[in-house]
């Protein structure tokens, strides 16, 4: 999903560090496709801000006063399902990004990446898009969906769905592996318009909104690496 002319993404953030608000601030001000909502100094006033202004995409720090970063995670999404939410972090590390995805988070971004990659960062989110682009974070996402860490007595929901083509497989797979639709499109050697068309009959065949939930549901599912 690209942003409507003339609207704008509403990108929330959240961080105990001043420094870190402002310098990301100023940045996301100078986006002609974005805009800031709000600045929030720890967990408890991030979900109060969210409720509030329900921001597009909430970059979040994860080590907060008061509400961590995934303990906010969890209540936006409780209260604002449709919100995207960006784990903003020093730490690359395979249990905390875990608990992001758990939480509902879409991303995993280290506070380190380039400006770029973190402007990508909230337009991909914005677009339904999976964001967990560290080291850990694929190995971190399959775990996420394994058996082990199913909660006690919950079995995975049954995948119901009308059988995938040969090809929305291939495409499936390179989801899976975290490739945007143009580098799909180059490496299938097919154009981005039919990529997108195939990922949207996907979506259709899974019953998911984003491309997140269908590869989690894929690799629950074992239909995908």
């Amino acid at each position: 999903m690209n942003v409507p002319p003339g609207e704008k993404i509403k990108v929330l953030l959240a961080d105990d560090q001043t420094m870190i608000r402002q310098g990301f601030g100023y940045v996301i001000g100078l986006q002609a496709d974005m805009m800031l909502v709000g600045e929030a100094f720890d967990g408890k006033e991030a979900v109060d801000m969210a409720i509030a202004s329900q921001p597009d995409v909430v970059l979040m720090d994860i080590q907060m006063p008061r509400m961590t970063g995934i303990e906010a995670t969890q209540a936006i999404m409780a209260r604002l399902p449709a919100t995207k939410i960006v784990i903003l972090t020093t730490f690359d590390d395979q249990e905390y990004i875990v608990q992001g995805i758990r939480a509902g988070a879409v991303g995993y971004l280290l506070k380190d990446a380039e400006v770029e990659d973190m402007l990508e960062a909230v337009r991909s989110a914005f677009r339904g898009e999976a964001v967990y682009r560290t080291g850990l974070a694929a190995h971190a996402l399959s775990k996420v969906v394994s058996a082990s860490y199913i909660a006690p007595g919950a079995a995975p929901k049954p995948l119901v769905l009308e059988p995938l083509t040969e090809r929305e497989q291939e495409i499936l797979q390179e989801m899976a592996y975290g490739l945007r639709n143009d580098q799909i499109a180059q490496k299938l050697v097919i154009s981005e318009g039919t990529v997108k068309s195939h990922v949207h009959r996907i979506l259709q065949k899974f019953g998911c909104e984003d491309r997140t939930q269908v590869v989690v549901t894929a690799l629950r599912n074992g239909l995908v690496k």
